[in-house]
């Protein structure tokens, strides 16, 4: 094992990819397979007031048709984490079903699922379905759908809040704003994204009839979640009865880690019609089903003394969540962003308050960073602007206000003022160090020169705070995840003579894993065979 430290290791799955035999879920053919297409809401807001599938049934290969009255018994997708409001109420989690019945509350809502021979017949089918819609009223930004008189998304909430958060120390900050003697204040949208991974998602639910037990194939970076939550929240089903099975994944970036309607729909379907049913979704159809990212209408202040030195941040989020709660969306702009917020920087006050709001669009999770991009958005837009304002070098201000050096033993860990304590850093050594190498003060130089010619020369800087592995469960129970957030791993000895070590279950979020396999050779064990 000493040896592959600095050392660089070849990765074993690369001779597959470009050979072009990776097995993604959607090159799994199996014996007597069929093929599904969702139909889906092309609007954000409507009554159904009815669907009329005869058509579609006699439509050629058609094997069957459910609609939201069909999966009406099932439980809805659950959210895996619960943040609760400020006044000890319980978060408002609406029924996310897997097909609807009553109300479409954002386009690409699945209204039906038909099951053909082929995809083609089946979207062929799909296109005979009749839906008649009474359209309603639309909101789609957060901060709107908070004002009274806003259409609701679900009747049983007026107004449109899942919960709100608070983290910090609301009469220090109220304090330090109003001590300061520079206060830079600014509203920042930090817009919604769209994921677009490779490969689009993919789905084979596959039940036995002699064995009693269903097999899913999943385009998932988490296989181990998606049997727990769809046996334990959604189709009621004992885990030992299902096996899920997740081969190359074609990228995600945490898009692909949530439990999707799709997962539990062609389980479901494949015990139905005794039969193995895929479904993949089309790149358009991905574009308003896969969870989306971010969109954050934020309201920020940070506060400066006459050196520079920063005395307090006042931080207030409104976060749209989308039609429905997914499975990590309450978590993202709560424990994910809120814990963030102190930076590298040293801020002696914080507070954020977080309102989580329904609006008619695709729901919101966790992407690329999830809430740590935006806490450092923020920041670094304050820090650019406070700069601007004071008249003071970017460098410079971030410079006097990092965390002075701490290594985690011969100085304790950093407490923030946002629960998290970190172990060790020194940012001020990080940020000379760039400056060296990119020659700053000569940089600044040219760069006065070059706009008295008319050029422009750039240059920016974002400094940032890395967060990985949620754990241990403790933990994370105590800030409300459902779900174990552990891991385990068993160490067999073979008759070889060979120890295996295998990995088989991580559910740490976001730093997620699922199956791998090492093997060390017993006669030598520095080596990895």
């Amino acid at each position: 094992m000493g040896k592959m430290i600095g050392e660089s290791i070849k990765r074993v799955e690369d001779h597959r990819f470009i050979t072009g035999t990776g097995e993604y879920t959607d090159d799994i053919v199996l014996a007597r397979m069929t093929h599904a297409y969702v139909l889906r809401s092309q609007l954000a807001h409507a009554k159904i007031k009815s669907i009329d599938t005869a058509a579609a049934k006699a439509a050629d290969g058609v094997v069957a048709i459910y609609t939201g009255a069909d999966v009406a018994h099932i439980n809805g997708l659950p959210c895996g984490w619960q943040v609760n409001f400020t006044d000890g109420e319980v978060m408002r989690e609406p029924k996310h079903p897997l097909l609807v019945t009553d109300k479409v509350r954002h386009v690409g809502d699945g209204v039906a699922l038909v099951v053909a021979e082929t995809k083609q017949q089946a979207r062929d089918a799909a296109d005979l379905i009749e839906v008649d819609y009474e359209e309603l009223p639309v909101v789609v930004d957060a901060s709107k759908a908070l004002e009274a008189g806003a259409p609701m998304v679900h009747d049983e909430l007026p107004d449109n809040r899942a919960f709100d958060w608070q983290l910090g120390d609301k009469a220090a900050t109220d304090t330090g704003l109003a001590q300061a003697h520079h206060v830079t204040k600014m509203k920042i949208r930090n817009q919604r994204l769209v994921p677009n991974a490779i490969e689009p998602r993919s789905y084979i639910g596959d039940y036995s009839t002699a064995r009693d037990q269903y097999t899913l194939y999943t385009s998932s970076q988490n296989p181990h979640v998606i049997r727990l939550l769809m046996c334990a929240f959604v189709l009621g089903v004992p885990e030992h009865k299902v096996r899920v099975v997740a081969r190359d994944v074609g990228g995600g970036f945490g898009s692909k880690i949530y439990h999707y309607a799709e997962e539990a729909l062609v389980t479901w379907a494949s015990r139905q019609i005794g039969r193995p049913v895929k479904w993949t979704a089309e790149r358009s159809e991905a574009f308003v089903t896969d969870a989306h990212g971010r969109d954050h209408n934020t309201v920020a202040e940070m506060g400066f003394d006459k050196d520079g030195n920063i005395t307090a941040l006042r931080v207030h989020t409104d976060a749209n969540l989308g039609g429905y709660l997914s499975t990590f969306s309450s978590c993202v702009p709560t424990y994910l962003y809120g814990t963030l917020l102190q930076g590298q920087y040293t801020t002696p006050a914080i507070f954020v308050t977080v309102n989580g709001v329904f609006t008619h669009t695709t729901p919101v999770d966790a992407y690329r960073g999830a809430g740590r991009p935006e806490a450092t958005y923020l920041l670094e837009r304050l820090m650019d602007t406070a700069a601007a304002e004071m008249g003071m070098d970017p460098a410079e201000l971030r410079m006097k206000n990092f965390i002075p050096a701490f290594d985690g033993v011969d100085q304790p860990g950093y407490q923030t003022q946002v629960a998290l304590q970190y172990d060790s850093g020194n940012y001020s050594a990080a940020m000379q160090k760039a400056l060296g190498l990119l020659g700053y003060e000569d940089l600044r130089k040219e760069q006065e020169e070059a706009r008295k010619q008319g050029r422009y020369i750039g240059v920016g800087f974002s400094s940032y705070i890395e967060a990985c592995g949620i754990a241990p469960s403790a933990v994370v129970g105590s800030l409300g995840a459902r779900a174990g957030l552990y891991e385990s791993a068993n160490v067999r000895v073979q008759p070889t003579g060979k120890v295996s070590v295998e990995d088989v279950q991580k559910t740490i979020f976001p730093v997620i894993c699922t199956w791998n396999t090492w093997v060390i050779n017993k006669s030598n064990s520095n080596k990895i065979c």
